[in-house]
């Protein structure tokens, strides 16, 4: 049986959500932390061993005053980041269980993902080795160089990368390993410099990466618009609309 390890990153320094008072992870969302959201998508999953929660250092303090409870709740796993991206997903990989034969990685920053989108994209990972959520581009594309446009580019065949990113463990630790100091901006990337194949999962638009207050209010809209679940012991044929 396949069992995965997830790792949800909330250690960046949030620099364009221009909010004085939280970085993006720790913001409100319909009554609780954007964080929570993403991490309640898999810590209570039967095929999920262990869920890390990665934070920067000089959140580690107030965070473990504001959320400890939660923490322990919830019964996750908190490393402190490092200065970059890679740093940080590093840190959390040396701590993974030896019975996980895969790892997830997660931006705390998305926290509509579904639980269908995660049952996709587990699956496509087992079966490939790994896989990805993504979505087709539709806009535009335009190339533009000194404020004016240089170039009109094709999106046959772009898609937009989102995460969960799932990969079998021990291929991972191999990707990681190879590309010490090279930037990438995913983790497929690592992957892919293996020659390895990558797996894409069709995910959703609504599956969208806080990085301003705007899409802060955009979150809030769809999970709004969103069936609620019903209460234990609920009629399953009632209205949704008697549980709003």
């Amino acid at each position: 049986m396949s069992r995965f390890a997830v790792v949800v990153l909330a250690a960046g320094k949030s620099s364009r959500f221009a909010d004085p008072h939280h970085k993006k992870p720790f913001a409100m969302l319909a009554g609780r932390a954007v964080w929570m959201h993403s991490v309640e998508r898999f810590a209570s999953r039967a095929d999920v061993c262990q869920t890390i929660l990665v934070v920067a250092a000089e959140d580690r303090e107030e965070f473990a005053r504001k959320y400890g409870a939660n923490v322990a709740f919830m019964g996750i796993e908190v490393v402190e980041g490092g200065a970059e991206r890679a740093d940080s997903v590093a840190a959390a990989v040396a701590r993974l269980r030896d019975d996980a034969t895969h790892v997830a990685i997660h931006d705390a920053a998305r926290p509509l993902v579904t639980d269908a989108e995660v049952d996709r994209v587990f699956a496509a990972a087992v079966a490939h080795h790994a896989a990805i959520l993504a979505a087709p581009v539709t806009a535009t594309l335009k190339r533009v160089a000194g404020a004016r446009v240089a170039s009109t580019e094709s999106r046959d065949g772009l898609w937009a990368a989102q995460t969960p990113q799932v990969f079998e463990a021990g291929l991972y630790r191999r990707g990681l390993a190879e590309a010490a100091g090279v930037a990438v901006t995913d983790d497929a990337q690592l992957i892919e410099r293996l020659g390895e194949a990558v797996a894409v999962v069709e995910g959703s638009p609504q599956n969208l990466k806080i990085t301003s207050r705007d899409d802060l209010a955009l979150a809030e809209a769809i999970l709004a618009a969103r069936p609620r679940p019903k209460p234990p012991g609920a009629n399953p044929f009632a209205d949704d609309d008697l549980w709003r």
